[in-house]
């Protein structure tokens, strides 16, 4: 399975944003991820369905990932979908409806995603694993960039692997939070081939090197 590595704007420089997605884009990256809070289902607030828009109409072609860390959850998804996003995920403790949330995200024509927290259980995937594209497993609690890596993470990714590789189904799983250079080849060791990382590349001094030796990590045997 082919290894993606998705900046999250999160951490770039606002004031730039455009030339900041430029940026990642031109130092290798493969998809860019918008994570998305509304200050009630997690204690933050970012950004809205405006900026995807914004971001597609000055041009950028990459998939754009939307990581919807709000409750509810539907109108967002059209909205997204809507301003040009391609992978939507959300958590299943968001809405009342995952399977109706799950649906409404393919109709879009969007990959559809399910998020889950570091204490959430991999059995929230049960009735709904055979009608997703990818799972997305927080390795930190959602609300704030910078957070460091929870260990007890890579148990998780390797036994949502299993299940996946038991159903015989095509389901990629994407990890988010505390990925950096040092610890990226264990998180793909485990079973991941989506990594979302936010401080790690916006925060250093040099985007290509930083995203060259993480696909150096991960393309190592």
């Amino acid at each position: 399975m082919k290894n993606f590595i998705a900046p999250s704007i999160l951490s770039a420089n606002f004031a730039e944003l455009g030339k900041e997605v430029d940026n990642v884009i031109l130092a290798g990256a493969d998809i860019i991820h918008f994570d998305v809070m509304d200050n009630h289902y997690v204690p933050n607030l970012t950004i809205g369905p405006q900026v995807c828009k914004s971001l597609v109409d000055y041009g950028v072609k990459k998939p754009i990932d939307v990581h919807l860390m709000t409750s509810p959850v539907d109108e967002l998804i059209t909205q997204f979908s809507d301003a040009g996003a391609s992978m939507i995920s959300f958590h299943p403790e968001a809405t009342q409806h995952v399977d109706r949330s799950v649906e409404l995200i393919k109709n879009k024509g969007c990959k559809a995603g399910i998020a889950l927290n570091p204490a959430s259980p991999l059995s929230l995937l049960d009735h709904v694993l055979e009608k997703i594209d990818f799972i997305l497993i927080m390795s930190v609690n959602p609300g704030y960039g910078g957070q460091k890596f929870i260990a007890n993470s890579l148990e998780k990714i390797k036994r949502c692997k299993e299940i996946i590789s038991n159903s015989g189904l095509d389901v990629e799983i994407e990890v988010d939070g505390g990925i950096g250079i040092n610890n990226i080849k264990k998180i793909k060791e485990s079973g991941a081939n989506i990594f979302v990382a936010g401080s790690a590349i916006f925060n250093s001094d040099n985007y290509e090197d930083t995203i060259k030796k993480m696909k150096q990590e991960i393309s190592a045997e």
